[in-house]
């Protein structure tokens, strides 16, 4: 078995996901306890307590999911359970960094809570969106882009094949949801998300998270790690200060990241956060690759206790 290691971003939020993992053990508590002291913050309030509309606000929405997502992790490391690579959607990315100790929990928290902060406060004033079409061409998505004259929105997100996000101003996206019914989309869905995401309006926001990543540690990855600026591996070359700066305005090429995944002999996937958002897209690729891997996702108790009874029958192989 090798085991690969998924992180969500945002849009999976719900409010007092996790909570049933935070009563029952005490090194999830631990994990939010060492994120609350880093912050000077309480995040379990903020994860618990917010309303869903809270909750949604980007300074918010990342720090929750990433301490969630950490909290779990700290479950399997203590069972012994390690993956062979990991990857992440967007915010993801950092949890996958932590995972692979390029970045500590603390540290992590720090840059994710600026990270979120930053793309709320630093984007340009203006009625944003993102949605998903579903069913429809990655070309025929950014056709459907380029066919609104007025107004501004991209392809950001190239999830799996038949599931490209937009994002952009409010009309313009509306707009394009519009024109990929027409095109042929099976469906279109608007997302909880509140900025131009993934495009160039966050330039400004990118600018200011590269100061503060020029700030802290960021050692060599100890397990691959997918980028999701190009769906492939760090490398000991890269810039990882760069990269992790122009993600934020950059598209998001998950696909592509989880095709690397498969190319390193990844065969089971645990998705490591709220929601099954991502082991959807890797049971659609790999239904395109006519390939069966192993899917599990760990969002609560019963998740995490099935998860770990088949992880622990049999062990990664390194």
């Amino acid at each position: 078995m090798k085991i690969g290691y998924i992180f969500p971003g945002q849009g999976t939020q719900v409010v007092g996901m996790g909570k049933d993992l935070y009563e029952k053990y005490d090194e999830i508590k631990d994990v939010y306890r060492r994120v609350d002291e880093a912050l000077g913050e309480n995040v379990e309030s903020i994860t618990y307590n917010l309303s869903q509309e809270e909750l949604n606000e980007t300074k918010n929405t990342q720090i929750a999911i990433y301490t969630m997502s950490m909290a779990i992790l700290e479950i399997l490391n203590k069972e012994g359970i390690k993956p062979n690579a990991t990857a992440g959607l967007s915010l993801g990315e950092y949890s996958a960094l932590t995972c692979a100790n390029s970045i500590s929990l603390e540290e992590g928290a720090k840059i994710v809570r600026k990270r979120g902060t930053f793309m709320k406060e630093l984007a340009p004033k203006g009625n944003w969106l993102m949605a998903a079409v579903i069913g429809l061409e990655d070309e025929k998505v950014e056709e459907a882009c380029k066919k609104v004259e007025d107004g501004f929105v991209r392809a950001v997100n190239y999830n799996c094949h038949g599931q490209v996000v937009v994002s952009g101003e409010k009309d313009a996206v509306i707009k394009v949801m519009e024109i990929a019914k027409e095109l042929g989309a099976r469906k279109v869905i608007e997302l909880k998300t509140t900025g131009p995401f993934h495009t160039e309006k966050l330039e400004e926001a990118s600018n200011a998270l590269r100061r503060e990543l020029e700030k802290i540690k960021l050692d060599k990855c100890k397990i691959p790690v997918i980028k999701n600026i190009n769906g492939e591996e760090y490398d000991e070359n890269d810039n990882m200060v760069d990269i992790l700066a122009k993600h934020v305005m950059s598209p998001v090429k998950f696909r592509k990241s989880i095709e690397t995944m498969l190319n390193l002999g990844i065969d089971t996937f645990v998705e490591i956060g709220p929601g099954k958002t991502l082991s959807g897209f890797v049971k659609k690729v790999c239904k395109e690759r006519n390939i069966e891997v192993n899917v599990l996702n760990i969002e609560d108790v019963e998740t995490l206790e099935n998860a770990l009874r088949i992880l622990k029958s049999t062990k990664t192989i390194k």
